[in-house]
């Protein structure tokens, strides 16, 4: 059921309610402004883009395309919320940021500093903007020593995992090479480009899309497998790319050639012993893992692993990308959280693992309880090097979230001694030029 109708119990919030708006628009007989009308962009504007409804609903109503193509035609013309330059170009601005995170992080991070980030970009004041790492990912990957044997297995650097939650790819990287894989990265800066459907901007999300086929023929000729660690960037690898390219072999090629780590993990390593680890925990599922590429992976690598687990939410986080980052989405995102999962994260006992792939996920959980959510990939790798059993107080995650706090906080103190270094330096050349 959709998450907003959910929280909302309003007709137009529903999966049948804004396919009978888009209906009428299409007649134009009741609703007689087309792309333009204002009725049906405030029915698709709660619209988390979950796809919850292509899987749910019984004639496979794909709201979240409708959506996007909606919007893509209503601001022809016109300027969109500034969240929507700030959230749908986020692989623009993660990627300048990377050239001075911990300078980028005293502007996010520190009080009064941050409500005027915040501003800016249209995000509430009750939200807390993620930190960029210090390093991204693929400069760790790049100043290790490569490895030279084994089946190559491209994994796919996505902005968040780049640029905010490095540790998981890292994590998959030593997953995968344990399980004698040669990991491939790809040098140049692509992205799927999930964020700019949820605004309706097509026309760089497909100028993304082409990028990644120019740039990955010769492993998509090869049939090289490509593993994603973010459910939604593998489902628009499965579902979006082919919708926009259906006569491209290329694009039909990467998508049957696109894994999340569970599903690789399940099909492709011969003799792969999974580590075990005999914990209990709430495994919560991204929306679009649920809707395009189903669980069924996930769990069975779990319980493979000896993980106990409960899904006790199978619903949506209500955090959906970047809607729960925009100031006039705040309540109901929160609302949607706190029907299920938010509870269940409470309520779980300190020494219970709590998984979720999709970084929105992560976010919410994070953010609205006293918890953070492991990947798989960090789940696995916390089996193999025995971290699982030392003592990580209050919370299994406890001592990576430590740890990435404390990187976050030294490259932000090293970019305000910079600050105050050349502060210092300023006032003496002012006061030199003032004696002269």
């Amino acid at each position: 059921m959709c998450p907003s109708f959910r929280a909302t119990q309003e007709e137009e919030h529903s999966t049948r309610g804004r396919a009978h708006l888009l209906w009428e628009m299409t007649r134009a007989e009741v609703i007689r402004d087309g792309w333009d009308s204002e009725e049906v962009k405030h029915s698709l504007d709660l619209c988390l883009a979950c796809k919850g409804c292509k899987s749910d609903c019984p004639v496979a109503v794909d709201v979240a395309t409708y959506k996007a193509e909606f919007l893509s035609h209503y601001y022809e013309g016109r300027l969109r919320p500034r969240s929507a330059y700030a959230f749908g170009n986020i692989d623009l601005w993660a990627r300048l940021a990377s050239n001075a995170p911990g300078l980028v992080n005293l502007a996010t991070q520190l009080p009064f500093l941050s409500d005027i980030a915040k501003l800016v970009a249209g995000i509430p004041l009750e939200r807390t903007i993620p930190a960029f790492a210090p390093r991204t990912f693929k400069n760790w990957f790049y100043s290790r020593p490569l490895r030279f044997d084994g089946q190559p297995v491209l994994l796919w650097a996505d902005t968040f995992n780049n640029y905010f939650l490095p540790a998981t790819a890292k994590a998959a990287v030593d997953v995968l090479e344990s399980a004698g894989f040669r990991v491939v990265v790809p040098r140049a800066n692509l992205c799927c480009g999930r964020p700019l459907y949820d605004f309706g901007m097509l026309d760089r999300a497909e100028e993304l899309l082409l990028q990644i086929l120019d740039e990955l023929s010769p492993e998509i000729e090869a049939g090289v497998p490509i593993v994603g660690l973010e459910p939604s960037c593998v489902a628009v690898f499965r579902d979006e790319l082919c919708n926009l390219f259906p006569h491209d072999e290329r694009a039909q090629a990467l998508s049957r050639q696109t894994f999340l780590l569970s599903e690789f993990l399940e099909t492709h390593p011969k003799d792969f012993a999974f580590p075990r680890l005999e914990r209990k925990a709430i495994l919560h599922g991204h929306c679009h893992h649920k809707s395009i590429m189903k669980m069924t992976a996930e769990e069975s690598v779990l319980r493979r692993m000896g993980v106990d687990f409960q899904s006790p939410a199978p619903g949506c986080c209500g955090m959906a990308g970047s809607f729960g980052f925009e100031h006039d989405k705040y309540e109901i995102s929160t609302a949607i959280g706190e029907l299920e999962l938010l509870p269940a994260v409470r309520k779980a006992p300190a020494d219970w693992l709590i998984i979720a792939d999709g970084f929105s996920c992560r976010e919410q959980i994070a953010q609205d309880t006293d918890r953070h959510a492991l990947h798989l990939a960090e789940v696995l790798q916390m089996a193999r090097d025995g971290t699982a059993a030392r003592e990580s107080a209050p919370y299994p995650e406890s001592s990576r979230v430590r740890q990435s706090r404390a990187e976050v906080l030294a490259s932000m103190k090293r970019a305000g001694m910079g600050l105050g270094a050349l502060a210092v330096g300023g006032l003496m050349l002012w006061a030199l030029t003032r004696k002269h």
